[in-house]
Parts: C-alpha cells; sequence; structure tokens
C-alpha cells in the first residue's frame, strides 16, 4: 500500500521540517548509566520525607511508576493529586494566587500552559541535562520527563495488507470508518499531530484522508479500545496508549511511519513555594535519569526526549526514524486558526 508519492515527500519533509517544526534524530544507543544521588541529597530528602506531586496524566500510570521510585527511595511518600489538563491549572494558578499553592512537583502535558506559568517556578537541571534534546525543552525549568510519540496501528485479523505510511491512510479504497481518527480539538497531544500533517505531509494531506470518511474519536482511549474490538481496523494512536494492550495480547499491530514521529514531549518542574525541594529533585532526577526513563519506555510505551537513548521500543529504529516536534511559537500561533479548519475538513461539529 505504499504511496509513490513518498520518497519524494519523505525527502522534501526531512529537508524543510525546520520551516514550522523541528525534526530530530536520536544519536547512537549507549548502555544505561546509573542513576546515583549524592548522599546529601538523600539525607535532606529523608528528614523531608514526602512530596506532593501534582500530575495530567493517568494515574494508574502514574502510580506505577511512584511505586518503582519508592522501591529505591522508600522514606519519600508520594502523594499524587491527578487532575485533567485544564483543571490542573486552573488549580495552580488558584493556589499559587492564594499563597497556597501545596505542590511540590507540577507535571503536564501541555509545555504551553506550563511555559505560561513558569514565573512560578524554581531554577531546576537535573544531573543527566546535557543528554536532553535542546529542542524538548520550553524552558530551562521545566523537563520532559514524558515523551510520547504517535504511531499508526491496526487490527491484524482484519487488516492483512497493512499500511506503511502516513500517506498510506490517505489512499482511496477505505471503507467508511475502516480507518479513525482522534479529533484535533482533543488537546495538545492530538495538535501536534494535526500541526504535523500539515506542515510535513502538506496541505493536501487533511482533505485526502478526510476523503475516506474516518470515524473520529473525541480521545485516544476509546479510540484503542475501539480498535481491540474490530470496529475500526486502522488508527493513528499516541504509542502509550496502544503499546500496553499489544503487550498484554490484543490482535494489533504498529508501527512508527517514515515520513516522521510527532513527539509530545511533558513540561515538568519544581514551584519555587515548594516545601519539600530535595524530595521533589531526587524523584524529578530519578525520573529524568536513564533508570526513570528506561522504566517509561518499556513499561509505558513512551518514547524519550534523551539524545542517546539506552533502549528504543520494538520496531522502532533509531538509525532511520525521524522524530518531529513543534516549533513552541507555531504550537501556540496557529491552533486557533488551524482547528477549525481541520474541523471543517472532517466534518466535525463541536
Amino acid at each position: 500500500m505504499s504511496d509513490p508519492r513518498i520518497s519524494r515527500r519523505a525527502l522534501l519533509g526531512a529537508a524543510g521540517l525546520g520551516a514550522l517544526g523541528t525534526t530530530l534524530s536520536y544519536g547512537p544507543a549507549r548502555a544505561e548509566r546509573p542513576y546515583n544521588p549524592p548522599g546529601a541529597l538523600i539525607d535532606a530528602a529523608k528528614k523531608e520525607g514526602r512530596i506532593v506531586y501534582y500530575t495530567a496524566a493517568f494515574a494508574e500510570v502514574e502510580q506505577e511508576t511512584i511505586n518503582l521510585f519508592n522501591k529505591r527511595y522508600p522514606f519519600v511518600r508520594v502523594e499524587m493529586v491527578r487532575a485533567p489538563g485544564g483543571q490542573l491549572i486552573t488549580r495552580v494558578k488558584t493556589e499559587a494566587a492564594a499563597g497556597k499553592l501545596t505542590a511540590d512537583v507540577i507535571d503536564h502535558s501541555d509545555r504551553g500552559l506550563m511555559k505560561a506559568i513558569d514565573d512560578l517556578f524554581a531554577d531546576y537541571t537535573p544531573p543527566n541535562a546535557d543528554d536532553y534534546l535542546p529542542e524538548a525543552l520550553v524552558s530551562p525549568k521545566l523537563w520532559p520527563r514524558i515523551t510520547p510519540g504517535w504511531s499508526v496501528a491496526y487490527n491484524s485479523e482484519l487488516v492483512k495488507n497493512p499500511p506503511k505510511t502516513w500517506w498510506d491512510l490517505a489512499k482511496p479504497g477505505y471503507k467508511p470508518g475502516a480507518i479513525a481518527q482522534v479529533i484535533a480539538p482533543s488537546g495538545g497531544t492530538t495538535w501536534t499531530r494535526v500541526m504535523f500533517e500539515r506542515q510535513v505531509l502538506g496541505e493536501d494531506y487533511w482533505a485526502k484522508q478526510a476523503a475516506t470518511k474516518p470515524a473520529l474519536y473525541p480521545s485516544g482511549a476509546p479510540l484503542s479500545d475501539a480498535l481491540v474490538r474490530g470496529e475500526v481496523e486502522i488508527a493513528p494512536l499516541v504509542y502509550n496508549v496502544i503499546y500496553t494492550k499489544k503487550r498484554d495480547g490484543a490482535p494489533v499491530e504498529i508501527f512508527f511511519p517514515p515520513e516522521g514521529i510527532p513527539i509530545v514531549p511533558y513540561a515538568t518542574g519544581i514551584p519555587k513555594s515548594a516545601k519539600s525541594p530535595n524530595a521533589a529533585k531526587l524523584f524529578l532526577d530519578w525520573c529524568l535519569s536513564d533508570e526513570g526513563q528506561l522504566h517509561s519506555i518499556k513499561d509505558h510505551g513512551n518514547l524519550t526526549s534523551l539524545k542517546n537513548p539506552p533502549y528504543t521500543p520494538p520496531g522502532f529504529d533509531p538509525k532511520v526514524a525521524k522524530l518531529w516536534v513543534p516549533k513552541f511559537e507555531e504550537f501556540e500561533k496557529l491552533r486557533n486558526t488551524w482547528i477549525p479548519e481541520w474541523n471543517k475538513t472532517y466534518g466535525y461539529r463541536q
């Protein structure tokens, strides 16, 4: 099902991604570097004994991360406060305005929302700061603890001639609803994919892909369930949404398209008002270490913003994979114009 246009488009994309986004590649794989915090930090964290952790990520996933952290550092009790993205930012702003911000660590998937409250955060640099892609940062105070990446998945019991590229999802011949999409207004993660489609694949991609009459879903969770059940056959999905289903035996296959892989680096930081800044630093340092990133990749299906990751997911070839991250300024500026255009192209009414 490969598209004869892919070679030309891929070459154009590789040469011109920098116009509005940035193309990145991982360097050679390397051995895992152990995380060994200084004794003074451990002693200070022990005295504090707890952190309050605000996150917009899934509670079940974050609890697994907390449990693994506590295997090494049982003396830091992590109290998680989980809320959807917009609600979490509203809570942070309200508490900060009243001088009652209780969070020691704040973690969010929308870098734009976090950048807007950058002044609330303390200066923070992890020990392995030089190992991270600078393009993944929107502030020197905020770091990509999690880096989800987009993939394409299909139901292997239904699809016998599977797609291999993004452009294969725009080919005619699919029955209506065989392909599905998460709607553009669903959040910053999907907005990243939508930007990638228009900026890298071209302005005609939306129209050609919409012509296949894809089923539209409000988010990746119900779409991934529908794919497993066979209600849809093919869908672009954030890898961490579908990876665990394949791992647990669902009839799905996943690939990373050669035209590019949109990534969505999180932004995580320590507020100036943190009551347990040392315990917070220990937690965030560990999350950003090779140990924490390996957990994020292997157990949760994320990618990483490390320049030279010690591990990449099955099916991900770092020699040919092209990561793509939107330029922050364009990410904010284009959203209110392009999402209505996407809605009109795909016939979606909010």
